[in-house]
């Protein structure tokens, strides 16, 4: 008598089976929503944010940067501010910087009588497009919390170039090198730092249309022409391209405003970086469950993950947690806890001829 749990050979075996191979007409929107901002190193994961002894909200001390006050030295027996001869030490100031813990979830279910209606399982097409649709759900909550920073926080580090009408935008409202240069000003010395550029595809397709999106050491030749390839990115990357010396990343879920009063064209906001200014956090990584409802003959898949972007020198200063993205980009729930010229993080506001739309 065989074994009851023997293997047997001449069973039919994964491989033997004939996968049908008819996906293509469920195709998957989900690659068109890729973030290349999350993916390219603008957004760093660091280890401090990892909230892994449990919290609501992740703190992390600082020290202040030093502002020290000068003392005149003059031999004589009372100089200095202490007025007898000696140096005053000074102390270094601290604080500290929070991160808001997100927690999020959702879930899918799928009915068998679907299943036979379609004649093929839903849920595989569900599962192939999770990673995608995280990633635009991160991008959404990551650009609400951009919202809520220069609301307030950072407006110094903001600059408008947008057209306040329903028409009319033309070379000044538009991002050029000029404006990018006027920006970086905005952090001084330090405005070299910037190193990525996120923008709107309206915004990064229009500096590609004029020959100013370059996968190369030069847009334009003499004769005007647009150049692509001969070094740089190289054309087979061109979804990282470059601009006045900052990699480009296009981003549709990039926040847009109508300026003003209503009916007015829309407008853009693009943002200057260093990479590694903006940091992400797990408290716990991401989970997804799958589960069979015998009763109700549905297969069931959900989904959670918390975690927390961060923006360096600043800190939720809400007495409330997990957020909402209506929440993240409420202007005064943020606050900075250094000087903003030494975050190197700017906002640029800006109008495109792609679109022309008013809202």
């Amino acid at each position: 008598m065989a074994a009851p749990f023997q293997n047997y050979s001449g069973g039919v075996l994964l491989a033997d089976i004939v996968k049908r191979n008819n996906l293509s007409t469920y195709v998957s929107e989900a690659i068109k929503e890729r973030s290349l901002f999350i993916k390219s190193g603008a957004v760093v994961r660091n280890a401090l944010l990892d909230s892994r002894e449990g919290g609501t909200r992740i703190q992390v001390p600082e020290f202040n940067p030093i502002a020290p006050t000068e003392e005149i030295l003059d031999g004589t027996a009372t100089w200095g501010t202490s007025g007898a001869g000696y140096l005053t030490p000074q102390k270094i100031g601290t604080g500290t910087q929070i991160a808001t813990i997100c927690h999020r979830a959702f879930a899918y279910a799928v009915d068998d009588m679907a299943v036979l209606a379609a004649g093929e399982d839903p849920m595989l097409h569900i599962r192939n497009q999770l990673a995608d649709a995280i990633n635009k759900l991160n991008s959404a909550r990551l650009f609400s919390h951009l919202a809520g920073l220069f609301g307030t926080a950072l407006s110094g580090n903001a600059i408008d170039k947008g057209k306040a009408a329903a028409s009319g935008a033309a070379e000044a409202n538009f991002l050029t090198a000029a404006t990018v240069a006027e920006a970086r000003s905005k952090l001084g010395e330090r405005g070299d730092e910037l190193d990525t550029l996120v923008v709107h595809p309206s915004v990064g397709f229009y500096l590609y249309q004029v020959g100013l999106l370059t996968f190369s050491t030069s847009a334009l030749s003499t004769g005007g022409a647009v150049t692509w390839g001969g070094g740089g990115v190289g054309v087979g990357a061109r979804s990282i391209g470059e601009f006045a010396g900052m990699n480009v990343i296009m981003d549709p879920a990039v926040n847009t405003v109508a300026p003003g009063t209503g009916g007015h064209q829309r407008e853009f906001y693009c943002y200057l970086t260093k990479s590694g200014t903006i940091l992400e956090g797990q408290q716990q990584e991401l989970r997804i469950e799958a589960d069979r409802n015998v009763l109700s003959k549905q297969d069931v898949l959900s989904v959670d993950y918390h975690s927390a972007y961060h923006v360096m020198g600043t800190k939720w200063a809400d007495a409330g947690d997990n957020p909402t993205n209506a929440n993240l980009a409420t202007a005064n729930k943020w606050a900075a806890t250094y000087d903003i010229d030494l975050i190197p993080l700017v906002q640029v506001t800006v109008n495109s001829p792609l679109d022309t739309s008013t809202i």
